[in-house]
């Protein structure tokens, strides 16, 4: 009898550690260390949602969590930026719509190229340390404000009553998400560099 309950304690101790190294809960750690790192951006909802499909690749690493985030900004811009080169051809146009189409392609454009230099920038720093590491932070950081800048100019064009519609309406909501994508990938790159 002792020995029996000796066996079935061995076996349930074994079934716990094994549940412990399964992929079930390595992918429910890296899911809960997206959810914490992004509940500090400023919108934490959206952070999870563009992030949680890529939870396997980050596992629990603040700069893998950061790479992620730049990358999945970068998709969104260039994503945005052909689908406004788009609507510039869009018949019915009024020069206003015209203009601040053309205004926010050239913004978009510049928004794709700093955050390309910043996924470049973060994925070549390599182990950098000490103030080699800080240099190459700032450049992303700054490259990443940047590039919301960029976004947000690309948004203003379209104020004014002058610009209602369709148009302004679907290219507004692709940008302003765009934006809040790389704000949070900021507040992620932000959070990496703290951590170091």
């Amino acid at each position: 009898m002792a020995r029996t309950s000796l066996i079935f304690l061995f076996l349930s101790l074994l079934s716990i550690a094994c549940q412990a190294r399964s992929p079930v809960a390595a992918s429910s750690r890296a899911s809960n260390f997206i959810k914490a790192s992004c509940s500090a951006t400023k919108y934490p909802s959206l952070c999870v949602q563009s992030l949680a499909v890529f939870a396997p690749s980050i596992q629990q690493s603040p700069r893998q969590l950061a790479q992620t985030a730049l990358s999945v900004s970068l998709d969104r811009a260039r994503s945005t930026q052909a689908f406004v080169s788009k609507m510039k051809n869009f018949n019915g146009l009024k020069k206003k719509e015209y203009e601040a189409i053309k205004d926010c392609i050239e913004e978009m454009s510049d928004s794709v190229d700093r955050l390309s230099k910043s996924v470049q920038e973060l994925k070549h720093m390599g182990q950098a340390k000490g103030q080699d590491f800080l240099w190459h932070i700032s450049n992303v950081e700054t490259w990443v404000s940047a590039a919301l800048t960029d976004e947000n100019t690309c948004v203003d064009g379209f104020a004014g009553r002058g610009l209602d519609g369709k148009v302004k309406a679907s290219i507004r909501g692709r940008v302003i998400n765009v934006a809040q994508v790389t704000s949070n990938a900021l507040s992620l790159v932000n959070q990496f560099a703290s951590k170091q």
